[in-house]
């Protein structure tokens, strides 16, 4: 059973995972010193993980690929120099590509992807879905209720989000590439969209969310859609948006992120903190 934690950068639902932690388990950190809700941090990072065999990280681990994320940190850790301290240790973390699996491997470093376990997947949907809606809500000139809303992709935020839209009252399409996906679309009353006709439905949405990690939304499609419409593109790179194209024909465009650290890292760090318990019992 995991009583002793090592909690190494991240954002502020790492922060806010630190904190609720810490009545359960030994939990010891390192480059988080910039955070006013953070006591007693380690000096460096072999103080920081010596007596742990689970270390947890950030999320996203990392942005460049060779050194961890640590926004509440001005220390920069080399991931390289980490897996070298963690030999035969666990880290948890999110984000991670295959380079970094790979390193860690050769490290002898058992690595997770946080991101990649399903309960904190359709979690943290909730969280990127309501992020969302408050980001249309700031960004257009009207009502959500009664506005004609596309939804591409119905994955797991499309899903939430769909439902929260169609609660909010908006007039919901959602786009899908699979029957059986048009099928649920269409059960659940909303109206579905194949992709393959997906350009002639372009030009009547006041708003588009797109949640599909790859490029739909081409210059011949984004021609289509009208000067007024909000694009709000939710999926990781490269997104499903051509941003040169975008910028060139002037639509409005807004890149959203990793919502659930940024608007909700309370509820994220909940959510984190649950799966990780449940990771916890087969550790």
């Amino acid at each position: 059973m995991v009583k002793d934690i090592s909690i190494i950068g991240g954002d502020l639902r790492i922060v806010k995972l630190v904190n609720m932690l810490k009545d359960n388990y030994n939990v010891r950190t390192y480059a988080l010193e910039e955070s006013t809700e953070i006591e007693n941090i380690n000096n460096s990072v072999e103080e920081c993980i010596e007596n742990t065999d689970v270390i947890i990280s950030a999320i996203p681990f990392s942005k460049d690929g060779i050194k961890i994320n640590t926004p509440y940190s001005k220390k920069q850790i080399q991931i390289e120099e980490l897996f070298s301290q963690a030999n035969g240790k666990t880290i948890i973390a999110g984000n991670l590509t295959n380079q970094i699996k790979e390193l860690a491997i050769n490290k002898n470093v058992q690595i997770i992807d946080i991101l990649e376990q399903e309960e904190l997947a359709i979690l943290n949907a909730i969280s990127t879905a309501e992020g969302a809606i408050q980001i249309a809500i700031s960004n257009i000139p009207k009502n959500l209720c009664g506005s004609n809303v596309l939804i591409m992709g119905f994955g797991r935020i499309g899903k939430i989000l769909a439902k929260m839209l169609d609660g909010i009252g908006a007039n919901v399409s959602c786009e899908a590439r699979k029957k059986s996906d048009l099928a649920w679309i269409k059960s659940y009353g909303y109206e579905p969209i194949d992709i393959n006709n997906l350009k002639n439905n372009l030009a009547r949405f006041d708003i588009i969310f797109n949640t599909i990690p790859s490029i739909i939304l081409d210059k011949e499609k984004l021609e289509q859609i009208k000067e007024e419409t909000l694009i709000i593109d939710l999926a990781s790179a490269p997104g499903g948006v051509d941003k040169n194209q975008v910028e060139i024909l002037n639509k409005k465009y807004i890149l959203a992120l990793a919502l659930p650290g940024k608007i909700s890292p309370k509820s994220s760090a909940e959510y984190i903190k649950q799966t990780l318990e449940n990771m916890f019992i087969s550790m």
